[in-house]
């Protein structure tokens, strides 16, 4: 499965991954692609972005406080690196005492250049 997600271009939903296994297996139900997203997602090695509208899609770029561009039209996502200073890239103005932000997660929304 991490031998999919890293030779995938860019961000794929679990359907995708699905099929890049199958034609190195031949055979993946349905079920153990989600078990082992979730599983890959949990332990910190896979980023799941779940948007409105669109399926969830996965990545092995983790670690980093990058965020994301997402076409309306087509849905084509890539990575926009942090968008100012350091982790968490936007500090919150008035967050209660006792609160901390580690990590800011933004999405861009418009059109790709090959859907303008």
């Amino acid at each position: 499965m991490l031998e999919a997600l890293d030779s995938a271009d860019g961000h794929v939903t679990a359907e995708q991954v699905r099929r890049a296994v199958l034609a190195r297996l031949g055979s993946v139900s349905v079920q153990t692609i989600y078990d082992i997203l979730a599983a890959l997602t949990t332990a910190g090695l896979v980023r799941c972005l779940e948007t409105p509208g669109h399926p969830a899609r996965f990545e092995t770029r983790v670690g980093d406080n990058h965020h994301h561009f997402i076409c309306r039209s087509c849905g084509r996502t890539i990575d926009i690196d942090c968008a100012v200073g350091e982790a968490p890239c936007l500090s919150p103005r008035a967050l209660p005492r006792g609160f901390e932000a580690d990590e800011a997660e933004v999405t861009y929304w418009g059109t790709c250049s090959e859907c303008s």
